[in-house]
């Protein structure tokens, strides 16, 4: 065999050792990163057990890289928030769907009563703020009518004569009565006698303002209940409300907004359950919804602090190791939460831990990437959007911004 042959021969056996490598390396990164094997609770090796841990429940607004001047108008959402305080839930029905509210926003998902974060060594949070217990009604953002009965009426016989659906169009309707004992309105309930009631229709939602029709659907509601009872009752003025209801509407789609960014892999794609995996040591729990996960508030049935959402068909993929995540969104729904729970710090903590662990790189809603600096003039924005919500009565993750914007 001749020199040239020889040299041929090596050169044709490094290329295909090159090629063949070459495929391995692509066929490795191109592989998606999977889930760690649960470790005993005193390994240490590990750096995700010393991330920080957070104890979290709309018109989005996404952010360029340049530093905004100020959070966006919100789009209004497109479904109805519980009517009761978390403090005194009663279940609604669901609300019908709008005909065109293309722009509106999901709700993030509670999380389920039974999925507990995973402990972390991080710091204690503050103590989370004790939200006020209000019942329903609230002449600030609803249309109140007074009922009266010229004899107290059982609480059997009233529970009797509710209407059978608690809303009004697209709004929340409900009635409370006067207990005399108390000197507290209250749901009726059996055992106790009442004269005096009131019932009322949200002003305004994510759905948009109360308009003629959901008013008269109200007027008859309560109506039919005082035909019941035999109350007299005293109905607002139509135009006046709805006139309300419109200049809640402007307040609230000006307030409202939900703040969203997307994490990108930079490299390797993530598998559902690596993300999961690093997502819960965070603090995260599954949602109720494929491809969802929240960040749980600290005090039991409040809404989420934030959200956590990729690809639902990868969530729900036969073969969960080979399913491939570039990019998921974390977000927070700024009216939904406490100023005091610092949603937005704990936003910017997660994602430089995500970024972080799962070599990825934060992101507006368009892929630009965003430096840091440009998170800063979002938290002052917010400040000030806070402030405006305070000034207004219906301060972020009290009672009535919950049903507000919602």
């Amino acid at each position: 065999m001749s020199n040239l042959q020889i040299s041929l021969a090596v050169i044709g056996a490094l290329l295909l050792a090159l090629i063949v490598a070459y495929n391995a390396w692509t066929t490795h990164r191109n592989t998606p990163k999977k889930a760690l094997p649960t470790e005993p609770e005193s390994t240490t090796d590990s750096g995700l057990r010393h991330e920080p841990a957070f104890e979290p429940s709309v018109h989005q607004q996404s952010f360029d890289h340049r530093p905004p001047p100020a959070p966006a108008p919100a789009a209004r959402h497109a479904q109805e928030a519980e009517f009761f305080s978390p403090a005194d839930p009663q279940p609604l029905e669901p609300a019908p769907a709008p005909a065109h509210k293309p722009e509106r926003a999901e709700r993030a998902v509670e999380p389920a009563p039974d999925q507990q974060p995973r402990e972390s060594s991080a710091p204690a949070r503050a103590t989370a703020p004790v939200h006020e217990r209000r019942l329903a009604l609230d002449p600030l953002i609803d249309a109140v009518a007074s009922l009266q009965t010229e004899h107290a009426v059982p609480g059997e016989a009233v529970l009797a004569a509710l209407p059978p659906t608690r809303r009004a169009g697209s709004k929340s309707f409900a009635i409370e009565a006067f207990n005399e004992a108390t000197q507290q309105w209250e749901k009726p309930a059996p055992s106790h006698r009442y004269r005096l009631f009131q019932a009322g229709v949200q002003l305004a939602n994510r759905t948009g303002a109360l308009n003629d029709i959901e008013f008269s659907e109200f007027v008859h509601k309560a109506q039919a209940f005082a035909d019941a009872i035999n109350a007299a009752v005293d109905f607002p003025d139509m135009r006046h409300e709805v006139h309300r209801a419109r200049e809640l509407d402007q307040f609230a789609s000006e307030h409202d907004a939900q703040l969203a960014f997307v994490l990108r892999a930079r490299l390797a794609a993530w598998s559902p359950g690596y993300l999961q995996q690093n997502a819960a040591r965070l603090g995260f729990v599954p949602g109720a919804l494929a491809g969802r996960m929240v960040l749980p508030a600290l005090a039991p049935g409040l809404p989420p602090l934030l959200g956590l959402a990729f690809d639902s068909q990868a969530a729900l993929a036969e073969d969960l190791e080979q399913s491939a995540i570039r990019d998921l969104t974390l977000s927070l729904d700024v009216a939904q939460v406490h100023r005091s729970e610092t949603p937005f710090a704990r936003l910017r903590e997660v994602a430089d831990a995500l970024c972080t662990i799962m070599d990825g790189v934060l992101c507006d809603q368009n892929g630009t990437p965003l430096p840091s600096m440009a998170m800063d003039p979002i938290a002052g924005d917010l400040e000030l959007l806070y402030d405006q919500l305070d000034s207004r009565g219906l301060s972020a993750g009290s009672a009535l911004a919950r049903r507000l914007f919602s």
